[in-house]
C-alpha cells in the first residue's frame, strides 16, 4: 500500500516538473524573441531627408448662403428654394456639374422682434419678445475644376442672388499623389546622406530598422484675401468677374530613417 502511494507521489512530481519545464521554456523563447526584436542602437546610424514638390492648384471652391424671411415656414423655404435654383442654374451654365455642388447647411428657425410695453407712472416693463415669422437659410459649397473660370463662376453666383460669398480657395484635387512624390524625394535624399556617412565611417549599410515621415505645411490651400458679400443687385459683379490668381502650392515631406550598419 505504501509503495503504491509513493509511486503516485513520484508520478505527480514528474507531471509538475514537466509542466514547469514547458512553462519555463515558453518564457525563455519569448524573452529571446524580445531580445532579437530590440533595435540594435549600438550599430545603427540615423539620417533625415526632405522632399518638396510644387504644383499649381487645379481646383477652386467657394461657399455662399441664401436667406429669406416670411410669415410661415413654407413661404420662407419656397423663397430660399427659388433663389438657390436660380443660382445653381446660372453656375451650371458655366460647366459646374451636380457632383461639385454640395449643401453644407440648411436651417429654418423662428424670427423674433421685441415689442415695447407702455410704462406706468412708476414702472417700465421690459420689452416683450414676440415671434414674427421664420428665417430659412441654405448654405452651399461649389467646386470649380477649371480654375481659370473661378472668378466667372463666382460672379455669376453673385449676380444670381447669392449672398455672403466667401471662402474662395485654390487647392490640389489629389494631394496624396503630390505627397507620394515628395516622400520619394525625401527617401532618396536620406539614402544619399546615409551612403555618404557610411563611406566616411567606413561601414556598410545593412537594412532599414526604423522609418517615420511627417508633412510640413502642405498642400495648403490658397485663399483669396477678401470675403465678398454680394447680392442680386450688385451690378459690378455682373459687369466684371473678379480676377483670382491661383498662386502655387507646396508639399514638403520630412523622413527619418535608421539604418543598421556593419
Amino acid at each position: 500500500m505504501q509503495t503504491q502511494e509513493m509511486q503516485n507521489i513520484y508520478k505527480w512530481t514528474w507531471i509538475v516538473l514537466i509542466i514547469l519545464a514547458v512553462f519555463l521554456g515558453v518564457k525563455t523563447l519569448g524573452s529571446l524573441k524580445d531580445l532579437r526584436d530590440v533595435s540594435p542602437s549600438y550599430n545603427t546610424i540615423s539620417v533625415s531627408g526632405e522632399g518638396e514638390v510644387f504644383a499649381v492648384p487645379d481646383v477652386a471652391s467657394f461657399s455662399f448662403t441664401v436667406s429669406a424671411d416670411a410669415k410661415t415656414v413654407t413661404e420662407a423655404q419656397k423663397q430660399v428654394t427659388d433663389k438657390v435654383d436660380g443660382i445653381l442654374e446660372a453656375v451650371k451654365k458655366l460647366g459646374i456639374e451636380e457632383k461639385d455642388i454640395k449643401t453644407t447647411d440648411y436651417s429654418v428657425y423662428p424670427k423674433y422682434v421685441y415689442v415695447p410695453i407702455a410704462c406706468t407712472a412708476t414702472y417700465c416693463p421690459p420689452l416683450r419678445q414676440t415671434q414674427d415669422g421664420y428665417t430659412a437659410n441654405h448654405s452651399i459649397t461649389i467646386k470649380v475644376r477649371d480654375t481659370e473660370r473661378a472668378g466667372e463662376v463666382l460672379g455669376a453666383a453673385g449676380s444670381a442672388g447669392a449672398t455672403n460669398l466667401s471662402g474662395i480657395s485654390f487647392t490640389i484635387d489629389d494631394p496624396d499623389a503630390l505627397a507620394a512624390e515628395a516622400r520619394a524625394l525625401a527617401i532618396s535624399d536620406a539614402r544619399e546622406k546615409a551612403e555618404l556617412l557610411s563611406d566616411e565611417l567606413d561601414v556598410k549599410l545593412v537594412r532599414v530598422v526604423s522609418f517615420s515621415d511627417s508633412t510640413d505645411g502642405g498642400p495648403m490651400p490658397y485663399y483669396a484675401r477678401e470675403t465678398l458679400g454680394m447680392g442680386g443687385g450688385d451690378t459690378a459683379v455682373a459687369q466684371k468677374a473678379p480676377t483670382l490668381p491661383t498662386g502655387e502650392n507646396k508639399v514638403k515631406i520630412v523622413v527619418n530613417v535608421t539604418y543598421e550598419i556593419r
